[in-house]
């Protein structure tokens, strides 16, 4: 019996001291990706080491509990942030890098059909073979953040307004999960998003203020 509860106390003290880890590192991934948010609504070219940081800490916290496809997802993450950092170094040698660019509608409209199209086949597979809960809803979101973390890269301007909706649909997809606390923190990415908008937009104008003079 002393062998039995010394062996259930070492498990407890075991899984206490993995579990305060893993909080610490998520502690630090989500102080990097508010970092990244925050660089890059000021287009500042430091968004993508934090990003890079944030992504790889959250990639082995998903592998370690056995979230192989949000691992995989924070992979591709890691390989956009190397791609936005090169992106957004072709600028004038500051820190802002490229300019910020807009969209014609026709363009968002085909980007918009061709994404939504792959989230139905996606959302079709996860609902036929999985155990997904919102499988088409949950898809979307996560076919539309590919696409958007993209634009973030490529500096389109309504990167901003697609993050909006992502998030929005989050927060839905949370409160019926019961994650008060991550909705609430998509709740701040939203506001988040909506000033990214109007700080790119400002940043855009005064691109094309500047090369009229």
């Amino acid at each position: 019996m002393i062998d039995f509860w010394s062996a259930l106390m070492s498990t407890i003290d075991g899984a206490l001291i993995q579990a305060t880890a893993l909080t610490a590192w998520e502690g630090v991934a989500v102080v990097l990706a508010a970092a990244y948010l925050i660089l890059a609504m000021k287009g500042n070219i430091w968004c993508w080491f934090a990003a890079f940081a944030s992504t790889a800490i959250y990639t082995a916290l998903f592998w370690k509990v056995s979230l192989l496809m949000e691992s995989v997802l924070n992979v591709y993450y890691m390989a956009m942030a190397f791609y936005g950092f090169r992106q957004w170094s072709k600028g004038k040698g500051d820190d802002a890098g490229i300019e910020v660019i807009s969209w014609s509608l026709r363009r968002h409209i085909l980007l918009i059909l061709t994404t939504a199209s792959i989230s139905v086949v996606v959302g079709y597979l996860m609902a036929t073979y999985t155990q997904a809960s919102y499988a088409y809803l949950d898809a979307a979101t996560t076919c539309f953040a590919v696409m958007t973390t993209y634009l973030v890269a490529k500096k389109v301007l309504e990167n901003w307004l697609y993050w909006v909706v992502i998030d929005f649909v989050s927060i839905y997809l949370y409160l019926q999960k019961g994650l008060m606390l991550t909705s609430l923190l998509f709740i701040l990415y939203v506001a988040m998003a909506i000033a990214g908008y109007f700080l790119w937009r400002t940043a855009m104008r005064d691109q094309r203020i500047a090369l009229a003079q």
